[in-house]
Formats: structure tokens, C-alpha cells, sequence
């Protein structure tokens, strides 16, 4: 099951998503990147802490929406922890992955796309506009 919740912050649109990203979930995710942009919001910060699991589908929502971002101006940010960090309290991961989110960093890192990403270790880090991003 995914859940994607929004807030603003700033200038920023976050948008916080949990669960599973896959291929019956992830034009959920999709969706809702597209919708932001068509209303208009052009800094936009996808956390991923609380991501058990994300496949090949997920991997290619986070490229489009980089680059439809890109496209239009804008920026694109995502929220990844390191080590698992970012994960809610007793959150076990699913087909194997590892804690919320860490699973989805080394995807990225496997597939060598995790340098296209402004990475950030909070919410905080990537809206407050004084933090670099997290190295690859």
C-alpha cells in the first residue's frame, strides 16, 4: 500500500511518500508530481524516508519527474536516508529490502542514477535553502 501525503513549506511542495513504489503504486506518485507542476509549483521535494521498497517503476517516476521538473525551471529534491534513519519506528521492509528508504538510496546507487539527485537527509535540510546536498 502507498501513501502520499503533501504540505508546503515555503516555496517548497513536499510531498511525503510511504510504502511501496512499484509498478502498481508508482503513477500514483506520478499523478501527483504532474499535478503540482500543471498548478503551477516549481520546487518540489519528494521524501522518501518511509519507502520500503521501490523497483525499476519507481526509479523511472523519480527520473521523469527530475526531468519535468528540470524542463519547466524548476527544482527537484529527495529526501533518502543513509541507513535506514528516516524510518518509522518498526517498519519492516517488504521482498527484501531493507528499513524505509535506505532500500530506495541503494537502488539508486546500483543503478549508478543516484548522482542525478539533489539528495537531502530531512525535509529541513532540502527547504531551508542553507544545506548542499547529501554526496553521492
Amino acid at each position: 500500500m502507498l501513501q502520499v501525503t503533501t504540505d508546503n513549506r515555503g516555496d517548497w511542495y513536499v510531498l511525503w511518500v510511504s510504502g511501496e513504489l512499484d509498478l502498481v503504486t508508482s503513477p500514483r506518485v506520478r499523478q501527483r508530481v504532474h499535478d503540482a507542476v500543471a498548478e503551477g509549483r516549481r520546487h518540489l521535494v519528494l521524501d522518501l524516508s518511509a519507502v520500503r521498497f521501490c523497483d525499476s517503476s519507481g526509479v523511472g517516476v523519480l527520473i521523469a519527474a527530475r526531468r519535468l521538473l528540470s524542463s519547466c525551471g524548476g527544482e527537484f529534491r529527495l529526501i533518502l536516508p543513509a541507513d535506514g534513519g528516516g524510518a518509522a519506528p518498526g517498519a519492516y521492509a517488504t521482498r527484501g529490502a531493507g528499513a524505509g528508504g535506505a532500500h530506495v538510496n541503494r537502488v539508486l546507487a546500483a543503478l549508478g542514477v543516484r548522482r542525478l539527485f539533489a539528495v537531502y537527509a530531512d525535509v529541513d535540510d532540502a527547504t531551508g535553502g542553507t544545506a548542499e546536498p547529501l554526496s553521492a
